[in-house]
């Protein structure tokens, strides 16, 4: 059963002092705690057999985690989105997976059906949030950002879904909120959804986590794969944002920056490319909003309102 090694760190329950304890292994401080995490995570599991490693569209820390998981044993399969979106070279990357894992075609696509047909069940609630405001923020990041690997129980959170939209099916629509957008990785801060609507203000734009939940779904897996904005360039997402945040109303956006991600340096582009209220926020390890986040997120929400 495949499992993202994120969503195991950060909703273990000791999962600063994972960051910690990579950093007592020999890590140094300035390296991204998810990777730090992630690393602590997989030496503390006992079931981990192989790690798939992107190593061209994700973190540029993969490939040195890679060589440290090799010296302590465990397996490491490497999977590259290509730069460029080349269908060709992606497709060689999924059939050298499936080669790797001895499927076939028709295996991957009764596979790709089932998953579409719960992907669709959390695009729309996607649409109860933005659309109908029955749906919190949070509610909204975390199922689409669990579409990775499905909580490792495809059926149970299938069920679980359909209780949450027959929930928010059922609730009146909640007006009188700012409408943020939220871009950049997932936080390593999650309480910032509730703080927000403390304030005021509700995300109903979810970036990365909406594509982990394949909005643009295709008849063809290489092709849903190649719009999948995330692994590539960041025009593409450039232009996913202006369309949402049209399409969605946006009143700002809260752009999410991981300390010592190389990402960080796209929030320079952002910043020009699009044309509403922008606060970039950074997050280092795993923690509730620190004061003075809380501050910088009052100030922009206030500076919104007026």
């Amino acid at each position: 059963m495949p499992v993202d090694i994120n969503n195991i760190f950060i909703t273990h329950p000791r999962c600063r002092e994972l960051v910690l304890e990579a950093e007592f292994a020999g890590f140094p401080r300035n390296v991204c705690s998810w990777i730090k995490g992630i690393y602590s995570t997989v030496m503390e599991a006992k079931d981990i057999q192989y790690v798939i490693a992107v190593t061209q569209g994700d973190c540029s820390f993969t490939h040195a985690l890679m060589e440290i998981f090799e010296c302590r044993g465990i397996k490491t399969i490497p999977f590259a989105y290509p730069y460029g979106r080349d269908y060709d070279m992606l497709k060689l990357q999924v059939e050298k997976l499936m080669e790797y894992f001895g499927t076939e075609w028709e295996t991957v696509w009764d596979w790709k059906e089932k998953l579409d047909a719960v992907r669709r069940r959390v695009h729309y609630l996607d649409e109860l949030t933005w659309r109908q405001n029955r749906v919190r923020g949070f509610i909204n990041h975390l199922y689409q950002v669990s579409c990775s690997d499905f909580n490792l129980d495809l059926p149970g959170f299938a069920q679980d879904l359909e209780q949450v939209i027959s929930k928010a099916e059922g609730s009146p629509p909640e007006h009188g909120f700012l409408r943020l957008g939220y871009i950049g990785v997932p936080p390593i801060c999650p309480d910032l959804y509730d703080y927000l609507e403390t304030i005021g203000a509700r995300v109903v734009f979810n970036e990365v986590q909406r594509q982990f939940s394949m909005p643009f779904v295709a008849a063809d897996l290489v092709e849903q794969y190649r719009q999948y904005t995330y692994p590539y360039d960041v025009f593409a997402r450039i232009k996913d944002i202006q369309e949402q945040a049209r399409l969605r109303r946006l009143d700002g956006i809260i752009h999410y920056a991981q300390t010592f991600c190389f990402r960080q340096m796209q929030d320079l582009i952002l910043r020009e490319r699009i044309d509403i209220p922008i606060l970039t926020l950074e997050g280092d390890k795993p923690d509730r909003l620190d004061a003075r986040s809380r501050m910088r997120v009052d100030s922009f929400v206030q500076m919104l309102k007026k």
